[in-house]
């Protein structure tokens, strides 16, 4: 895991607030944001976002998103081209209602033991255990002929796709190729329901998304998220990611179930894992003298993760409780504060997530 670079601003200025009020300049920051999927663990990315736009000097220029995090991009551009930053706040909020909402007439349900003692985890669900047994040997088609999507209602409520279209804030929204095995992306003016749909469409629970004759599934196989577009298409140097699929574990797993999700965790970084290490070895390489090779070489790359969400268990993406979506927006909203506080002064000078580390596993 590349370590994070200790920042070198003073306390004064510890955040875009606190150095405007320290005599920095107050011209707008721009910013890019990378945002993963995890299903309801996307919830601690709304947390991260609403505090982000509380942020007064920062200006989002570019979002690339991918799955739940592609879900979080497009709420928040929508929200935001209705009324500024306080909009896309709200948007945020309702949508994540919403997803409560829905999340009411799952059958999947937490044991009251693991509600007593605390545990998120839908893994003692005898419905549950039963899906997931089933998911292993029995397609989707097979289950159900007619393919439902309990999201596509919630994309419908909470979006508006011309407002999208039109927002100066670029989305890129990665989904994966059936046929090919490649990830397709799809910017603002190409974005529907059916393409964010596909972003997040895993192929053990859904039919896959047909778009312009071809069938996609989720875009973590591909680009958890992309980050290239971010890089070609937008003027802003620095990147930020949210990242809520853990990269290390300490321990190696034991149990079936533990040891899927742990290939599934690998096989979902893997392909952003690849791109980080690419951006590092281009910028030891790149000709400085040209557009592409300034861009690449003067890329700053920053991250915000949890400890915590690394001891949730897998089954808990699927866990759409309100109190357990609060918790992780309020652990979303904690992590970005300590981002702004150690790395501020870092945005628009260096990079505070060491990429070059990643290049001792080449």
């Amino acid at each position: 895991m590349p370590r994070i670079l200790s920042g070198a601003n003073a306390r004064a200025a510890a955040t875009p607030e606190g150095a405007a009020q320290a005599g920095a300049p107050h011209a707008p920051l721009k910013i890019d944001l990378a945002l993963q999927g995890g299903g309801a663990h996307g919830a601690f990315t709304w947390g991260v976002l609403d505090r982000l736009l509380e942020a007064p000097r920062l200006q989002i220029e570019g979002i690339s998103g991918t799955s739940a995090g592609a879900m979080n991009a497009a709420v928040l551009i929508s929200g935001h081209a209705r009324g500024g930053p306080d909009a896309a706040r709200t948007a945020l909020d309702h949508f994540w209602r919403g997803v409560a909402s829905a999340g009411q007439f799952s059958p999947f349900r937490r044991m009251p033991f693991d509600v007593m003692a605390g545990r998120w985890s839908l893994e003692n669900s005898p419905l549950f255990t039963l899906f997931d047994l089933a998911a292993r040997v029995v397609s989707p088609y097979d289950l159900s002929p007619v393919d439902f999507n309990p999201l596509r209602r919630l994309l419908t409520e909470h979006i508006d796709f011309p407002a999208l279209a039109a927002s100066s804030i670029r989305l890129f929204v990665t989904a994966t190729n059936v046929r090919t095995g490649r990830g397709r992306v799809f910017r603002n003016a190409d974005l529907t329901e059916d393409a964010l749909l596909a972003s997040a469409c895993l192929p053990m629970l859904y039919h896959a998304v047909e778009i312009d004759g071809e069938a996609y599934w989720d875009g973590g196989y591909t680009g958890n998220p992309t980050i290239t577009p971010l890089i070609r298409e937008c003027e802003s140097n620095d990147t930020l990611l949210v990242q809520v699929n853990p990269v290390e574990r300490a321990s190696v797993p034991r149990t079936a179930r533990e040891i899927l999700n742990r290939v599934n965790e690998v096989s979902f970084n893997a392909t952003l894992l690849k791109e980080l290490r690419m951006m590092a070895l281009l910028r030891q390489v790149a000709d400085a003298g040209s557009p592409e090779g300034r861009r690449w070489a003067g890329m700053r790359i920053h991250r915000i993760a949890s400890d915590m969400i690394v001891t949730l268990g897998s089954t808990s993406k699927l866990n759409a409780e309100w109190d357990f979506l609060v918790m992780l927006r309020d652990e979303g909203r904690r992590c970005a504060q300590a981002f702004l506080e150690a790395h501020a002064g870092d945005l628009g000078h260096r990079a505070s997530y060491d990429l070059d580390a990643l290049l001792d596993c080449v």
